[in-house]
């Protein structure tokens, strides 16, 4: 167990990549406090859990909530290892075109207040603490933070913020607390979107992402959601990651090495190996 003994904060952890997230680090050994805005949720993660994690309800774009979630953790579990702003909103690649005119201060203040503030804050609230352990925080980035189509222009811009704050906090933060991103590809979870845009009970699940992404990734596949949680387990570790410190690994099935005119350049080895084709992993 890679993460025994660690604590850990999680925003946004009762669903999706959050609760995938605070599943794996259980089994590696943490303990876990789950901020989230679902107090259903967090009763769940209870119940499969039990003292191995609490729940924290809060809105991330308070700092008050996060201050709260780091003294309750503190607390009950003593001290706090590592810091994993998580909570997002997605903007449906909503694009400029599309965005009403009366709707656009609202949309990017919710936008930006969830997906840039709210991990500010949260680095923010635990800072202390943060130094205290000579801890780490691991920021969820996106495809979004370096390539266009990923989002609209407010999820975007949003994600390549956050590959600033990883930069600029890594820098402010050393050499007592290391800082690091994950930036995952697509994921079926349930992702919602930005109230003020009328989408805050639209879920990503609603969109074809596995069989849009099939054809696009150079992987072949949309990963499970559970795939992604190494790399967080990486940067957290106080061993294998030492080195680590304002570093993001682009973790979304290759969207990088993509070629000009198909996705994956490599489609036809099998045929040129002469390899039997099994069953896709």
């Amino acid at each position: 167990m890679r993460l025994k003994d660690q604590v850990a904060l999680i925003t946004g952890g009762a669903s999706g990549l959050g609760r995938a997230l605070v599943d794996r680090f259980v089994a590696e050994g943490a303990r876990v406090a789950v901020f989230d805005k679902s107090a259903e949720r967090l009763k769940l993660i209870e119940t499969a859990h039990g003292d191995k994690v609490i729940s924290c309800l809060g809105d991330v774009r308070s700092l008050a909530d996060h201050k709260a979630a780091a003294a309750n953790c503190t607390e009950r579990f003593g001290r706090i290892d590592c810091v994993i702003p998580n909570a997002g909103i997605w903007d449906y690649s909503t694009p400029l075109v599309d965005l009403p005119e009366d709707r656009i201060d609202a949309a990017f203040d919710e936008v930006f207040s969830v997906n840039v503030k709210g991990y500010l804050l949260a680095v923010k609230a635990c800072l202390p603490a943060l130094v205290e352990s000579r801890g780490s925080v691991i920021f969820t980035i996106s495809n979004a933070g370096f390539y266009p189509n990923g989002g609209g222009p407010l999820y975007t811009a949003s994600k390549h913020a956050v590959v600033g704050l990883v930069r600029e906090l890594a820098f402010e933060l050393a050499p007592h607390v290391r800082v690091n991103g994950v930036a995952p590809g697509g994921i079926g979870t349930d992702l919602r979107g930005p109230g003020s845009l009328g989408l805050g009970e639209q879920s990503i699940s609603s969109v074809p992402l596995a069989d849009l992404l099939a054809s696009v990734l150079p992987i072949g596949r949309m990963p499970a959601v559970e795939e992604y949680t190494g790399a967080y387990v990486f940067f957290a570790s106080r061993t294998d990651a030492a080195p680590a410190t304002g570093s993001t690994l682009n973790y979304d099935g290759g969207l990088g090495v993509r070629g000009f005119f198909s996705a994956a350049g490599g489609h036809d080895l099998p045929e040129k190996l002469k390899l039997a084709q099994g069953e896709k992993r």
